[in-house]
């Protein structure tokens, strides 16, 4: 999530909470949702059906169906140009279809949001660039994305809750920055910033983290530990990671996690990954290269 995505969605939640604050509620697993809150009581975080995006008369996306298990980790590959930068921009609010629906849980209709409102219901991105403030220092970063995330805030570097240090020391270390905390953000190595990007958005608990090529530009160690990253955030968020790496890929699937191909704007192949690598289309459209 950019700078301007936290501010925007710090903006939001006041007027999100307006909004729906008369809302009904739903059951799920036995409890009360909030309006607004997704339903996950179906095991299903994020479901695609048809989605179809043209521009100029170029189906970016042709009605791609694609489903995501809550706590699932999904590496999404495929040929440039096969429609999955478009296909998170679809699920963020970026893009709107030209047809079919996105839902969120059972419940969220994303094309009916705007984007800083689908950052606020929990739905998290990272570009491939990483956007920090370099400014600031890696904790300052951090507690920032956490100040997005106050109904309320009096100052943006107000005094935090011993509930909040912790949380910023928990991902600092998850991010493995902890011996840089004090240290600015435009100092940091490529790798590095790209850690803390996902720190600050981890700060916002989001339910589903959506990921473009995470490690392109990292050294292979930095490659190794992002790896062990997200395979320990599998579980506690739902994961969507868009790379071409196959090393990568497969430290993240370890032989055992379905791999979806894209291409053309549709599911081209989906399976595991030595599975998907044997497939004759497959290999045709995008390993063969």
């Amino acid at each position: 999530m950019t700078p301007d995505l936290l501010h925007a969605g710090a903006a939001a939640r006041a007027a999100w909470e307006s909004k729906n604050a008369s809302g009904g509620r739903e059951a799920s697993r036995g409890r009360l949702l909030k309006f607004g809150e997704p339903d996950f009581a179906h095991g299903v975080a994020l479901y695609l059906e048809d989605i179809t995006v043209s521009f100029d008369g170029f189906k970016a996306l042709n009605a791609l169906t694609l489903s995501i298990d809550v706590g699932e980790l999904r590496c999404i590959i495929g040929p440039n140009g096969a429609g999955k930068t478009t296909m998170m921009d679809c699920i963020t609010g970026k893009t709107r279809p030209d047809s079919g629906t996105a839902f969120f849980g059972s419940n969220i209709d994303l094309l009916r949001l705007s984007e800083p409102d689908i950052a606020q219901i929990g739905v998290g991105r990272k570009f491939q660039k990483p956007t920090v403030y370099e400014q600031l220092s890696v904790f300052e970063n951090l507690e920032l994305a956490l100040a997005a995330d106050r109904r309320v805030r009096a100052s943006l570097f107000s005094r935090l809750a011993a509930d909040q240090q912790a949380r910023i020391a928990e991902v600092l270390e998850l991010i493995h920055l902890k011996d840089e905390s004090r240290r600015s953000a435009g100092l940091l190595s490529h790798g590095q910033k790209q850690w803390l990007e996902i720190g600050m958005l981890l700060m916002q608990d989001p339910k589903l983290l959506l990921l473009d090529e995470p490690v392109a530009g990292m050294t292979d160690e930095e490659t190794e530990r992002t790896a062990e990253l997200f395979l320990s955030l599998e579980g506690r968020h739902s994961l969507v990671v868009v790379e071409h790496d196959m090393k990568f890929v497969d430290q993240l699937t370890q032989g055992r996690k379905k791999v979806t191909v894209l291409h053309e704007g549709s599911v081209l192949a989906e399976g595991l990954l030595a599975d998907v690598q044997r497939n004759e289309k497959v290999v045709e459209v995008y390993l063969g290269r």
